[in-house]
């Protein structure tokens, strides 16, 4: 019915060609247009302002010989003041951005190893953007953004690259692990050494004690005793306390059986063999 009373619409972000016998004229913007074809006047095709999207995956190959899958999305759009340009110029759009995608890509990661690939890809997609703009401005196409949105190596490689990323941590991990060990290690060396030395503090003060008590109890004994000597007290004390460690011997219900001569006799050899040991122990230390 448009047709036959003249009338084109143009929708919306959409440009529509006008030709006059074949020959392009003009530009139709969005609406409502007159065209009377007994005039020759015709529209030769729309042309979409829409912003469009195109995804390329290309493979190529990296410094280190390794062959990758890198997978570029380029969003375009036609320009409507270049829309002849757009529409008359380049017959497959799409096919043309992806050529110059492969151009650019194939020229640039060969020149970089596996991770810098990884590392350099907004450098790649910007170099891919100013070649495309360059080219594609000509034609009547804006390049709004290219981005590298995947790059993917070779199975082999990726299991190859997380096993070996795999083992840096497991090293790393036995690393600290044996740091933890080491420092547990000399932690429980230094609480040994400061307990044996407290102990042997503590058996001083013990020993210290008990000379100073038995040195008291000799005063003592020889003064409130008169005739009494040093050693008669020192014999004394020592059978007392032969006697209590005998009586905490058969008191202890973990003991074994001991068996020691007894008899006053065999108090005093151990009161002699005791008053001995002491006295080479005093003598050697003079020496």
């Amino acid at each position: 019915m448009g047709n036959l009373l003249c009338c084109v619409q143009v929708d919306q972000s959409t440009v529509a060609i006008k030709e006059t016998f074949g020959k392009f004229e003009d530009v139709l913007e969005p609406g409502c247009h007159f065209l009377p074809w007994c005039f020759g006047q015709q529209v030769a095709g729309h042309l979409s302002l829409r912003l469009q999207q195109l995804d390329v995956r290309c493979e190529t190959k990296t410094k280190d010989n390794v062959f990758v899958n890198v997978v570029a999305s380029i969003q375009y759009r036609a320009l409507a003041n270049k829309a002849n340009d757009a529409y008359y110029k380049l017959s497959n759009t799409r096919s043309q951005i992806q050529a110059y995608v492969f151009d650019v890509i194939r020229a640039s990661v060969p020149k970089l190893l596996l991770d810098d690939v990884f590392e350099q890809k907004n450098e790649i997609a910007k170099a891919v953007e100013e070649e495309l703009e360059k080219a594609m401005s000509a034609y009547g196409f804006e390049i709004v953004q290219t981005l590298i949105v995947d790059i993917e190596p070779d199975e082999h490689v990726k299991r190859a690259m997380n096993e070996i990323n795999a083992a840096a941590r497991m090293r790393l991990a036995a690393n600290e692990k044996a740091e933890a060990e080491k420092i547990l290690q000399i932690k429980r060396a230094e609480g040994e050494a400061e307990a044996k030395y407290l102990s042997g503090l503590g058996i001083a003060r013990q020993r210290q004690a008990i000379v100073d008590g038995l040195r008291d109890s000799v005063l003592g004994f020889s003064v409130n005793v008169p005739g009494t000597t040093a050693k008669d007290v020192m014999d004394m004390v020592l059978v007392t306390q032969y006697f209590d460690t005998m009586k905490e011997i058969g008191a202890s219900s973990k003991s074994s059986a001991v068996f020691i001569p007894h008899g006053p006799g065999a108090v005093r050899d151990v009161a002699a063999q005791i008053r001995d040991g002491l006295l080479q122990g005093s003598f050697a230390e003079q020496s």
